[in-house]
């Protein structure tokens, strides 16, 4: 493990937060889009995350082989998937949107996009965000102190 190793790992975190951050923001946005250039209702979005690879082969001997991971070398953004989930349905017949024919006709298809969630999940997109600052700053206070020692 390096000098800078927890702030790499942090970087990361953040950068995948900023990330999420977007895609919610989005999908708040696009919360009462009715037509999209696909057709349809816009779809909700979700940020798939993963482990970084480290490729390094150190293990503890602490820990039962099986259960080792190795060192922690970050987060990466696996990627953005679209939720699949039934369109909500709001009975509005003077909606341009609406359907005309079949048993679901005068109905109009709302994204699957709920704001209760959304902002739950901004918040914690936000305070892990903020956590990974407070690593950033916490290591470099820590690099401070670590530089006045040696004078």
């Amino acid at each position: 493990m390096g000098l800078f190793t927890s702030i790499n790992i942090a970087a990361t975190g953040m950068s995948a937060e900023r990330l999420r951050s977007d895609v919610i923001s989005d999908n708040i946005a696009n919360a009462s889009t009715t037509r999209t250039q696909d057709g349809g209702p816009f779809k909700r979005s979700r940020v798939v995350l993963g482990q970084r690879n480290s490729g390094v082969d150190w293990r503890t001997p602490f820990v039962p082989g099986e259960r080792d991971r190795g060192p922690g070398t970050g987060v990466k953004v696996v990627g953005v998937e679209k939720d699949n989930a039934e369109a909500r349905l709001v009975y509005d017949p003077t909606h341009p949107d609406a359907i005309k024919s079949g048993p679901k006709a005068g109905y109009v298809e709302y994204p699957n996009v709920n704001i209760v969630t959304e902002m739950v999940d901004l918040i914690s997109a936000s305070r892990s965000y903020e956590a990974n600052s407070s690593v950033i700053q916490g290591s470099k206070e820590m690099f401070m102190r670590a530089l006045e020692i040696g004078r």
